[in-house]
């Protein structure tokens, strides 16, 4: 017979989540025709999280604390690389959607 056991997973989280967001965020004022609907911005958020690898965390120190500078520079840089394709992969698909 197994023991019951009470945990809680409400802590685990996919890192780049919230740098996604902050991304999209920073990003949309280059983006106005997107950044005017927050659904696309959404969007803009699962096509870029799609674009990368998932990082299950439960606190931030998980992370950050065990990537060398190289590794910490290369997440920033295919972060801000997947923002910009997501931007520019929503954004056409709003202007093909608008010519059909």
């Amino acid at each position: 017979m197994s023991a019951e056991i009470a945990v809680d997973f409400t802590s685990v989280r996919n890192h780049n989540e919230r740098a996604v967001f902050d991304a999209v965020l920073a990003h949309a004022p280059s983006y106005p025709g997107v950044a005017r609907r927050p659904d696309l911005l959404a969007d803009v958020a699962c096509v870029a999280l799609n674009r990368l690898p998932t990082r299950y965390i439960r606190h931030e120190v998980d992370f950050v604390f065990y990537l060398s500078e190289r590794e910490r520079a290369d997440n920033a840089r295919h972060l801000v690389e997947a923002v910009e394709y997501a931007f520019g992969f929503v954004q056409a698909r709003q202007a093909m959607g608008a010519r059909g």
